[in-house]
């Protein structure tokens, strides 16, 4: 026999069943307004009691009052008892009916009264929980603007867009489905996906998102994804099935509560053997669990929003809990630690060649190759404002190089191997100001067969990661563990700028995994962050998963328990205080629901509380915990200026593997 929440508002109303948020909170109007009318009936036979001294008026307008309240408790009660499914209400219910047979009125009445509106407080807070998560889905526009083959655009609903068509997006609006930019330039804010802080600047090629807001200019953009399928749509349904998880906390209050009416109904018949019946109705309307039943789930669903917020996407309550417990993270370099691409920071051209001649010589070929390397060269090219000319005779051989005719004169980028392979004399590297530094990639340009110099390149660190390592370290994380399948002497370099305290060079997926396993023998608690690419068995394998740059990846997301919507590090410390902070939440609700039942039930057992006061103090109670727990709904708040992800993309980076163009 399952025991549900008492709150049958709550549950019915804004549960995760059919009907959207604006029908469920006209269904808590109209219960609202009979509440209220039932409230008044009793209100108005007080009055001619009082003032037209009426008895049989006023008893009859208490009835029909106390009828009309208590008539929604009682029926919910039975309902749950003939379907097998028991709920606090039941407490409650019994507790009216007493009233109901002693020809109390009143009491009846009050405490349904009372007992509705606490429920509709409760159910209109939830809503207020559910509506914020479903401004997921309003944000997303209904219609969009499409793009036919012959250039018309023509209106169309947003849920029938389809993989491959064109759409036009224009400043103000938000965009329809997941897509590339194929013309135009606009500025783009999607802190609703990314939890970015800073509008992103969007360029040919670049993706969007749906519910993201264009601000500035008129982009054409191609579907790739629509409807439930689009990175809004994959976020709100995990942050649904998140809603719908528990912490073993809530199913351990699951598994005793099925002792706990009969306990309860139990000491009432003891009472009643040597009290009255309204201690027992006292003691039944105090013993009702709703602040102990709400302690747990209204904390959870506060985090939820608030790590939502941050761009951190928690697919279980469970996960987030364990954040707090970690006091071991490893890290994958590429494309976590460092961008996944390559930039250039040294050029060092051969005696009597100036570095300008070798950089344009090298760009003007590497202009043709798609690269990663060549678009790091031409990249730094055109900050330097440098004209590159037009290359003929291009070729390009995978992983070895690229090769090409310039001015009538023949150029070659790329190995050192390939280049001596092609006759290349490389004969000017051993001079001492020509040697290449520890951890730098080289790339070598040659000109008619003379070497011209070399280029270095190095993965750029994230500038954030510094900052989040330290942070990790202040909150106790003893073993930050950088792992990469790249060179020791590259590793070891980032490892120390980053402030990892252990480095694996050279590691293989199954080598990953190994080193977790061995962090768990050992006794901790072990996060793996990586990009959820190549780093799925160790993400999986770990206490917690943390996927980065979530936006837009399948992978990422599915691979994952956590997923950081954006590649700003600094979102893992926050996860972790969190944690803490919502544990110690729950921690509060829980002693104060138990101490709440056990002082109230002596009160009442004493004879110190009676019916309406202890009806008033259950719905103080359970409003305490309330916005105790909602709290956390502000949480960090204060960071959210600090953390500005104006130089992070908004998706992890393609990973760069060797030097060669």
């Amino acid at each position: 026999m399952g025991i549900h929440s008492h709150h049958h508002f709550v549950e019915h109303e804004v549960g995760l069943g059919n009907g959207s948020t604006e029908r469920r909170t006209f269904r808590v109007s109209l219960n609202l307004l009979g509440t209220l009318m039932g409230g008044a009936l009793l209100l108005n036979s007080l009055l001619a009691k009082w003032l037209f001294e009426d008895e049989d008026l006023a008893g009859l307008m208490a009835m029909v009052g106390a009828v009309l309240l208590a008539a929604p408790v009682v029926w919910h009660a039975a309902k749950g008892l003939l379907t097998g499914h028991t709920h606090m209400d039941e407490l409650v219910a019994l507790a009216i009916i007493a009233s109901f047979a002693l020809k109390h009125y009143y009491e009846a009445g009050a405490v349904a009264f009372f007992m509705l509106i606490a429920e509709l407080i409760e159910a209109r807070t939830a809503l207020g929980a559910r509506a914020s998560i479903e401004s997921l889905i309003r944000i997303t526009p209904t219609r969009a603007h499409l793009i036919s083959a012959g250039g018309a655009e023509t209106e169309t609903e947003a849920k029938l867009l389809q993989p491959g068509q064109k759409i036009r997006v224009r400043p103000g609006d938000n965009i329809p489905a997941d897509g590339r930019v194929i013309a135009g330039e606009s500025t783009v804010n999607q802190a609703n996906i990314t939890g970015e802080s800073l509008p992103v600047d969007k360029t040919l090629g670049d993706k969007v998102f749906a519910g993201t807001n264009n601000l500035t200019g008129v982009m054409d953009v191609e579907v790739t994804t629509a409807g439930r399928d689009t990175t809004l749509g994959r976020v709100q349904s995990l942050i649904l099935q998140a809603e719908a998880t528990k912490i073993p906390i809530m199913r351990i209050i699951d598994q005793y509560i099925h002792w706990y009416i009969p306990t309860i109904l139990m000491i009432a018949a003891i009472v009643w053997a040597f009290k009255d019946m309204e201690v027992v109705i006292t003691l039944l309307i105090i013993a009702c669990p709703c602040a102990l039943i709400l302690a747990t789930p209204t904390a959870m669903v506060a985090a939820l929003s608030c790590a939502a917020r941050m761009g951190i996407l928690v697919k279980n309550v469970a996960d987030l809990e364990a954040a707090g417990r970690l006091n071991a993270m490893v890290f994958d370099k590429t494309g976590t630690l460092t961008t996944g691409e390559l930039a250039v920071t040294k050029l060092t051209p051969a005696p009597g060649v100036e570095a300008a001649d070798m950089l344009t010589a090298a760009a003007s070929v590497e202009q043709n190759s798609r690269h990663p390397v060549a678009k790091a060269v031409v990249d730094v090219a055109k900050r330097a404002r440098i004209k590159l000319s037009r290359a003929e005779q291009f070729e390009e051989v995978a992983g070895r190089g690229v090769k090409a005719r310039l001015d009538g004169k023949t150029l070659l980028v790329g190995r050192e191997n390939w280049l001596i392979e092609q006759g290349v004399d490389m004969s000017i590297l051993r001079q001492e100001n020509m040697a290449a530094p520890e951890g730098v990639s080289l790339l070598y340009v040659a000109r008619n067969n003379r070497c011209l110099g070399w280029i270095g390149l190095e993965d750029r660190t994230r500038e954030e990661a510094r900052a989040a390592t330290t942070e990790l370290r202040e909150l106790g994380l003893k073993r930050l563990v950088m792992v990469t399948g790249d060179r020791l002497a590259v590793a070891q370099r980032v490892a120390a700028e980053m402030g990892c305290n252990e480095v694996k060079a050279e590691c293989l997926p199954h080598e990953k995994l190994h080193l977790v396993h061995e962090l768990q023998r050992e006794g901790y608690q072990v996060a793996v962050v990586g990009d959820g690419v190549n780093d799925a068995p160790a993400l999986a394998a770990g206490d917690l998963g943390v996927a980065m740059g979530a936006a837009g990846s399948d992978v990422a997301i599915n691979s994952a328990s956590i997923a950081l919507m954006n590649n700003d590090l600094r979102r893992l410390s926050f996860l972790v205080r969190l944690s803490r902070v919502t544990r110690r939440v729950v921690n509060q609700n829980l002693i104060f629901g138990v101490l709440f039942i056990i002082i109230g039930a002596i009160l009442a057992i004493s004879g110190e509380l009676k019916a309406i006061p202890a009806v008033i103090l259950h719905v103080v109670g359970s409003l305490i915990i309330i916005f105790n727990s909602a709290r956390l709904v502000r949480f960090g708040e204060e960071q959210t200026d600090v953390i500005n992800e104006d130089d992070v993309t908004a998706y992890a980076p393609a990973k760069t593997a060797s030097v060669g163009a």
